[in-house]
């Protein structure tokens, strides 16, 4: 008697949460997404088919004879790549790099892959997107020619996983992982089914043979990774490369971190070399500043345990229409409509007459409540045309009620300024430490009244 092959299992997915439903529905009902919903084909397969022979089966041990060890960590050539990281490459570890299309994601993989080569590790570069060509092409446009960096083109994940345990490869970066796809599943590459499993692969595989898997994500048009969210979880570190295109500044930021702080970030210049590490932000992002003119103050971002220095712009000029505008730029609109607000009650300043644009120069993007009063006081420069001293720094979170609150890590953010050369630091009444500065002042200030006073003045 002939053996019955089961038939096809048709689902729907959603391709934003990763949810599976048996029928066709316009919305989500897990995540809300509206017209999400994907139709795929599972093709059933033998049990000892979807099993990887990565490794020996697994055995359970006692927690008491577990030893653990200091984790060691991979060293690159880029030592902002490694801050954000909290030191360096774990090996076993599976890191997922997204960001924008065109903003460096390969560019700057290849340059770390590269130095982990020259450092005498053996590595593999599997590009899902491009020929062998246009990487060699992109190698010898960065100036990078190691030995041991190995090459490989490819989607199909078995022929992947094969490749990289014939060359013993200890780190593998894949760009990107919504190109890769399991023959063994009847859906499109780029499917939440179709990501989620290659993903799951490289994951057993990385534990396996402690192997370092970096992986490539597209983003959404929101700036989400495309792809099922579950993917954020399976991954040991989420990194995002982030910058606006007509600055040649970037940055990474830590999301995720199982190994380390998420919040450092690293600083690169792209231009034809590549990513160029910038060790000191500050003094990029301070280069610029005009002093002639007014609504320009300075104030200190903290980034994991760096302060960052750089400049605010604001500007404000009667409305030519009914309702006034408010433009933000670096610094989220609700958080400037919230400090209009409190400048208009509090201080009695006419903003709600006035156009309202607020900048943050090379294109950062902050979310630091420490810099609530430099935006304060450089929309109150513009409003009265009033120029500020340029070596003057402006600390503080500002309350509902105008007061001006405390803020973290105080003493590292006046010492990079004192190093920097500024004259005098406007900050929060609050306990600190006694600090040994060389030529900057230190102004406590209780609120925003005594704030613009001092700037009247």
């Amino acid at each position: 008697m002939a053996t019955r092959t089961k038939p096809a299992k048709t689902i729907f997915v959603c391709q934003n949460c990763g949810n599976e439903f048996p029928r066709w529905a316009g919305k989500c009902t897990q995540c809300g997404e509206w017209n999400s919903l994907v139709e795929e084909k599972i093709q059933p397969v033998k049990r000892s088919a979807r099993v990887l022979e990565i490794g020996q089966p697994s055995k359970s041990v006692l927690l008491n004879d577990v030893i653990v060890a200091d984790s060691h960590r991979i060293k690159s050539n880029l030592k902002e790549f490694d801050r954000v990281l909290g030191g360096g490459l774990v090996p076993g570890s599976l890191v997922l790099n997204s960001g924008d299309p065109g903003i460096g994601k390969s560019t700057l993989l290849l340059q770390v892959l590269s130095g982990y080569a020259e450092n005498g590790q053996t590595v593999l570069y599997v590009s899902g997107e491009e020929s062998l060509q246009q990487v060699k092409m992109r190698a010898l446009r960065l100036g990078l020619q190691p030995g041991n960096f190995y090459i490989f083109s490819e989607v199909d994940i078995h022929q992947v996983l094969a490749e990289i345990q014939r060359l013993d490869a200890k780190i593998v970066v894949i760009d990107s992982i919504q190109t890769m796809f399991n023959p063994e599943f009847d859906s499109a590459p780029g499917s939440v089914t179709q990501v989620r499993e290659s993903a799951m692969a490289l994951l057993q595989l990385a534990k396996a043979k402690e192997i370092s898997i970096l992986l490539v994500g597209h983003v959404t048009k929101d700036g989400a990774v495309a792809g099922p969210r579950v993917l954020e979880h399976m991954v040991d570190v989420m990194l995002f490369l982030e910058g606006d295109r007509h600055y040649q500044y970037r940055i990474l930021r830590g999301i995720k971190n199982r190994f380390g702080s998420t919040n450092e970030i690293g600083v690169f210049e792209l231009n034809e070399e590549g990513m160029v590490e910038i060790e000191n932000p500050s003094q990029l992002f301070l280069s610029g500043v005009n002093e002639e003119i007014s609504g320009s103050t300075i104030t200190c971002a903290v980034e994991g345990t760096r302060p960052i220095l750089f400049e605010l712009q604001a500007l404000t000029t009667s409305t030519s229409f009914g309702m006034a505008q408010r433009t933000a730029s670096g610094i989220d609109q609700k958080r400037l409509a919230l400090l209009l607000a409190i400048l208009e009650k509090r201080m009695g300043y006419h903003v709600g007459e006035f156009d309202v644009f607020v900048k943050l120069a090379g294109g950062l993007r902050i979310e630091d409540p420490s810099v609530d009063l430099a935006i304060l006081m450089a929309i109150a420069s513009s409003y009265k045309d009033r120029i500020l001293n340029s070596k003057s720094l402006f600390l503080g979170e500002v309350g509902l009620g105008g007061e001006i609150r405390a803020i973290s890590q105080l003493e590292s953010r006046l010492k990079e300024a004192d190093l920097l050369g500024f004259h005098i630091a406007y900050v929060p009444k609050q306990k600190r430490k006694a600090l040994n500065l060389k030529k900057l002042k230190v102004v406590e200030l209780e609120n925003i009244r005594s704030a613009l006073t001092k700037f009247n003045n």
